[in-house]
């Protein structure tokens, strides 16, 4: 009576189709756990499901804030937890699909967040750091306050750095000694997940590069122009698609580059993806090669494990 139905694999796997299957088959609801499919207007360029593709089920967590607005894993386990609380409250079983996997962990409960003291000055503060002496400055700093979190991130994540680096002096508490006390915790929900698998990594390559092109297609150039001018804020301005898009705005680089640079990243992120996801030992791993017996094989995990 607690159960979600998670969905997840890298970008471009399939996941939507998944589970649109799913949620149709079994009667139910769809929340979507993708931190840019949150922000209205930025359709193309994270494959966000049309209405089409929706297919007549209902979708949440989709369209629910402007480019402007910042948001978190925290904000969206309290967002998404309250969905999926009002589903199970119907007697359904929510279906979670989505590729940013600190989403599905954060609203299952894998992770736990506490109210924390603004930050917005202390960010503000190590971005500029950031900005004039670079990221790798503010990583040998967490290096010495918390290495287990430095050791797994690149000097130029920055985003994550800052972050970590803003938990420290907000809580006096590392984000490791976070993560660990959280993991102690019972999860809020009991979650039934389905990995889709790609042995060939060059198909799904391939199928990132197609989806790219069908992008510029659509008019992908044409939409992020126009959220350029919404002024987006910190989270949305770092999506892919549209960063590498802003680049060509600025004179910095023609079409074509921007283009080859969003496939790569795109490539890059799956790869990024598939490492956190690995390290799941309760996912079931299933090949998304064949689309009939994909979804016959999901049915299967379902019933054995719920």
């Amino acid at each position: 009576m607690n159960t979600l139905i998670c969905v997840m694999g890298p970008t471009a796997s399939g996941k939507t189709g998944l589970a649109v299957r799913l949620a149709a088959h079994y009667g139910t609801e769809v929340i979507s756990a993708d931190s840019m499919q949150i922000y209205r207007c930025m359709d193309i360029g994270t494959a966000k499901p049309t209405i089409e593709e929706q297919d007549g089920v209902p979708h949440h967590m989709l369209d629910i804030l402007d480019p402007a607005e910042d948001y978190s894993a925290a904000r969206y386990a309290a967002d998404a937890g309250a969905c999926a609380d009002r589903l199970l409250a119907r007697g359904l079983r929510p279906i979670v699909a989505g590729g940013t996997g600190l989403y599905v962990d954060a609203l299952i409960g894998a992770r736990s967040f506490e109210d924390e003291p603004d930050t917005g000055a202390i960010r503000a503060r190590l971005q500029a750091e950031a900005a004039s002496s670079g990221s790798a400055a503010l990583h040998a700093r967490l290096s010495q306050i918390d290495p287990e979190r430095a050791a797994r991130l690149h000097p130029n994540d920055e985003k994550r750095i800052i972050r970590a680096l803003e938990i420290y002096e907000a809580t006096g508490e590392t984000a490791t000694e976070r993560d660990r006390r959280a993991a102690a915790r019972a999860p809020r929900y009991r979650a039934v997940k389905i990995g889709l698998d790609w042995p060939d990594r060059a198909t799904l390559y391939e199928r990132i590069d197609r989806r790219v092109d069908l992008m510029f297609a659509a008019g992908l150039p044409e939409e992020a122009r126009r959220i350029r001018a919404m002024h987006p804020g910190r989270t949305a301005s770092q999506a892919i698609g549209y960063k590498e898009l802003f680049r060509y705005f600025d004179g910095l680089c023609t079409l074509q580059e921007a283009r080859e640079d969003i496939a790569r990243e795109s490539r890059r992120y799956a790869k990024r993806q598939l490492t956190w996801l690995r390290r799941d030992p309760d996912i079931h791993w299933i090949d998304a090669r064949d689309g009939d017996k994909l979804f016959l094989r999901a049915c299967e995990v379902i019933e054995q494990n719920s």
